[in-house]
């Protein structure tokens, strides 16, 4: 059974940066595109952006260009989510998500398999 674990959430202050991590267990992310949503308290979840099986990155919050970004470590079966200059507003859970296609849906309700999410909060 396909697996992935959030990890790497936590307690930063505005200004700060954090790295998360997906890993993935039961199939291998080389031939998957994975995305990042989240879903912050009292409002509906937000696909982040996603990363193809080659590396193409997709937002879906264009907002988060330049301070958000996406890598992947096939060897490690890991994908990363790297934030920066992060605000109160960007409190959330976090969670990572896979789909067995080439390209990034268009869509983050086109992913197929989902983490159980880590907690992001941004606060002084």
């Amino acid at each position: 059974q396909p697996q992935l674990v959030e990890s790497g959430g936590g307690l930063v202050q505005p200004g700060g940066s954090l790295r998360l991590s997906c890993a993935a267990s039961g199939f291998t992310l080389d031939y998957y595109a994975i995305g990042w949503s989240r879903q912050a308290p009292g409002k509906e979840r937000e696909g982040v952006l996603c990363i193809s099986n080659h590396d193409e990155i997709t937002y879906y919050a264009d907002a988060l260009k330049g301070r958000f970004t996406i890598s992947r470590d096939n060897a490690k079966n890991t994908v990363y989510l790297q934030m920066n200059s992060l605000t109160p507003e960007d409190t959330a859970v976090y969670y990572c998500a896979a789909v067995a296609w080439r390209v990034c849906p268009v869509s983050d309700d086109e992913f197929d398999y989902w983490g159980q999410g880590t907690q992001v909060t941004v606060s002084s």
